[in-house]
């Protein structure tokens, strides 16, 4: 059996009463005490021990107890629970056993994880009987996902219904079974390699932002730790047995009060006053938000929800549930937040009165304090007891009230734009996602934009021969009908090769959308940037909303650069929008064979990527290396780049009385659509994208 790092020895996992938990480990142990509350995201660079922290959790879990040989794990002392292998009756040998982490793989299947027809049982005695699947295993445990950004958006639906519903129902294969799969659901993320859909995100119980530490010391003693473990596993880990053995009598001690903690009426509408001021969409939030107090009122030995337990679960449980644009710094704005709670704890709940009998109201300068207990003090509880860690993980978010309050001129107004860069920030121009379609390969790596038929997504049907999974009841009827022809009547189901049938699957194919990008002296001139700007983030959004992977090259001076390899973060991209300088040449020819040996590259890499070329420039190439010859170079250039079958979109940033027409020339030489930046605001893009499949706006890129 493997030995893990343990959760103590993780730095900001120490429940001690010096530093407290950071904001992972606060998370990770609120959900394992009120498992209600919807699992963690925790969202962090790469290297930040977020699996390490969740490997950890399940050893400082309190045991459970199980009926010996039950595959459900269902409770010996709740008299509802039902387990498919039950009834279990008095005479039921019970036994403890540690709590189970499952971890659910990024290529998991459907049937895999829900649990699908018993294979050996249908083959050797013809018999229906059910395998359960992970979130079977995972019932009273913890299931853990990590790259839970790269699973399938089906998969993660099913994840997350099941955590909500604490309950999954098979109807597959024959098969009809309904068990428990109440599990605590944690799911570990590097935004740099894509976003997960607003949709999903929101069904996350609480998020967490982690980052490494900037202190060297606190660094030092990161690898310090880890080198005693690879040295020592053993030693290191009774070194840190006592600290994780309190954690696991706190946290039962935990688990017993939540379901006695008052959460009183003031502190209720509270709750729903912070929602409602962040305007948070639904309800969820604010029951999210209800439970965690509860939970962590109950982690510090409360019997009473404080001012202290809302400011915490809100930070846990709002950030990625607010109103933001998805190029906006995670977080949500904690002295907004301490506005909204006031400075003085909860007032005390009015005193339950007889309806019939007239009570006179009294000011609430004259209610006393209730008679609960006195607050635990909780490190971390206030903004001046936070972590050095959780201030490295965590940022203030005030883009959405800087995006309302900029605004510029058009395009030939007046106002200022500096040519040393590009701010995001300052794009004037309202920005929407742009729908953007390509034709899909029918085969090839799913994603989000174009259908393909592939190796994963929703099943569609069976063929008879072909690469890819077995579909078992398919396989199985077309068995079915020949055991007369081949003398059996009973007994065994004879299979042979031409029974066997594969599945087909339909998904979607991902695309990688490069943007080549002029940054030269006539971009930042005529105050062209802001549409630049707002055409570019448009179609940001729209890969955002894909998980299509992006990339980004600028061209300025002599030369052009990729300052963006291919990622699936449309936030680095942005990011990187707002970081690029301007000024200079326009040495076109370079930015389109740069893009070029990208996207060859990317293809090597990945021969069934549907790649977009979306250029930005005014076309107007000049090169002091080349001359005059720098316009024919950037033709010659297109006409190489058109040559490999690469799907574009030329957008025109030429303003002003006197126009030469040199992008729409471009675009001619390149085979692609030509928009006029000016046009982006309206549909233009999207109907000129979709000319290329021959579909209508509303529904290519469903």
């Amino acid at each position: 059996m493997p030995v893990h790092y343990p959760f103590s020895a993780v730095l900001g996992c120490q429940a001690d009463s010096t530093t407290g938990l950071d904001d992972m480990g606060l998370a990770l142990v609120l959900t394992t005490i009120s498992p209600e509350i919807g699992g963690v995201l925790v969202r962090g660079e790469k290297g930040t021990a977020k699996s390490t922290a969740v490997r950890g959790l399940a050893a400082v879990l309190p045991s459970i107890s199980v009926y010996a040989g039950d595959r459900f794990s269902i409770d010996p002392s709740d008299p509802s629970a039902e387990s498919p292998d039950g009834p279990f009756g008095s005479a039921a040998v019970v036994e403890s056993r540690p709590v189970r982490l499952v971890e659910l793989p990024v290529g998991a299947t459907e049937d895999r994880v829900v649990g699908s027809l018993h294979l050996e049982s249908a083959l050797s005695r013809g018999a229906v009987e059910f395998e359960p699947g992970l979130l079977a295993r995972a019932h009273r445990g913890l299931l853990y996902v990590d790259e839970v950004n790269l699973l399938h958006d089906h998969l993660v639906d099913l994840l997350l219904d099941a955590a909500a519903m604490g309950r999954v129902s098979v109807e597959r294969d024959g098969v009809s079974v309904s068990h428990a799969a109440r599990f605590v659901l944690i799911g570990t993320m590097n935004p740099e390699e894509g976003e997960l859909r607003p949709q999903l995100l929101d069904r996350f119980g609480l998020t967490v932002e982690v980052a490494a530490p900037r202190d060297p010391a606190l660094r030092a003693e990161v690898v310090r730790r880890r080198m005693a473990f690879d040295l020592d596993a053993g030693a290191f880990v009774e070194g840190f047995g006592a600290d994780d053995r309190a954690l696991t009598s706190r946290i039962a001690a935990a688990r017993e009060l939540v379901g006695k903690v008052r959460l009183t009426e003031p502190g209720l509408l509270k709750i729903a006053e912070v929602c409602a001021a962040f305007e948070v969409d639904g309800l969820r939030a604010d029951i999210v938000t209800a439970r965690t107090a509860v939970a962590h009122a109950a982690w510090v030995g409360r019997s009473e929800v404080t001012r202290a337990d809302i400011r915490r679960a809100a930070l846990l449980a709002l950030p990625h549930r607010r109103r933001r644009n998805p190029f906006d710094a995670p977080g949500i704005d904690e002295d907004l937040l301490d506005r909204i709670l006031g400075g003085d704890e909860l007032p005390p709940e009015p005193p339950e009165t007889d309806p019939d009998v007239e009570v006179e109201e009294t000011s609430g300068e004259d209610s006393t304090t209730t008679d609960a207990p006195a607050p635990e003090a909780e490190p971390g509880d206030t903004s001046d007891q936070e972590g050095s860690i959780e201030e490295a993980s965590t940022t203030d978010s005030s883009a959405s009230e800087a995006d309302s309050s900029t605004s510029e001129t058009d395009s030939s107004g007046s106002g200022t734009d500096s040519s040393a860069g590009l701010s995001t920030d300052a794009a004037g121009v309202a920005y929407r996602p742009r729908l953007l379609t390509v034709t899909g390969l029918g085969t090839g790596r799913t994603g989000g934009r174009s259908k393909a038929i592939g190796s994963s997504g929703r099943r569609i049907g069976a063929r008879e021969s072909g690469r890819g999974s077995l579909h078992l009841v398919e396989t199985l009827k077309a068995a079915a009908g020949k055991q007369g022809s081949r003398g059996r009547t009973s007994g065994r189901v004879e299979l042979r090769v031409e029974d066997l049938r594969t599945a087909v699957r339909e998904g979607r194919e991902a695309n990688l959308v490069l943007f080549c990008v002029d940054a030269s002296g006539s971009m930042a001139a005529r105050k062209r940037m802001a549409q630049v700007k707002a055409a570019v983030l448009s179609l940001l959004l729209d890969a955002y909303r894909r998980r299509d992977k992006v990339g980004m090259i600028t061209f300025r001076g002599e030369g052009a650069e990729l300052v963006l390899p291919p990622t699936g973060s449309v936030d680095l991209a942005a990011a990187r929008l707002d970081e690029v300088p301007a000024g200079g040449r326009t040495p076109l020819a370079e930015g389109l064979l740069e893009a070029a040996r990208v996207l060859q590259r990317e293809r090597l890499r990945d021969p069934d990527l549907r790649p977009l070329l979306v250029v930005v420039t005014d076309g107007r190439a000049n090169s002091k290396t080349h001359g005059k010859d720098a316009v024919r170079r950037s033709q010659q250039a297109a006409a190489y780049v058109a040559g490999l079958g690469v799907t574009t979109v030329v957008i025109d940033s030429e303003s002003g009385p006197m126009r030469l027409g040199l992008a729409r020339q471009l675009a001619a030489h390149l085979g692609a659509e030509h928009v006029p930046v000016a046009e982006v605001s309206a549909e233009a893009l999207t109907s000129a994208v979709h000319g290329f499949t021959g579909s209508t706006p509303g529904r290519g890129a469903a």
